[in-house]
């Protein structure tokens, strides 16, 4: 694997494990696509460092666990904003 893709792995388990970000917020940081960081995450960083890989997973499945909450709040947010006069995206 190419330096700069073990690299790429290593800052993005860090910054995922730091600030509990999920992979869309995550891709969003580093530029790259969410299809590139799940794989990071998850097939690449676990043959690079396993111990880190632990603690992404940990904080993967705590997301995946309270993704529903997240998408109910912001379909709340997008008809709370169009019953005070904004219209829908």
């Amino acid at each position: 694997m190419k330096d700069y893709i073990e690299d790429r792995v290593i800052k993005i388990a860090n910054y995922i494990i730091d600030t509990n970000a999920t992979v869309r917020e995550a891709a969003k940081v580093f530029g790259v696509s969410k299809s590139t960081v799940h794989k990071d995450v998850t097939d690449r960083l676990e043959s690079i460092n396993p111990l880190i890989y632990e603690d992404v997973k940990k904080v993967l499945l705590k997301n995946k666990a309270e993704r529903h909450i997240r998408g109910g709040r912001a379909t709340h947010m997008k008809y709370k904003s169009a019953k005070e006069g904004n219209s829908l995206p």
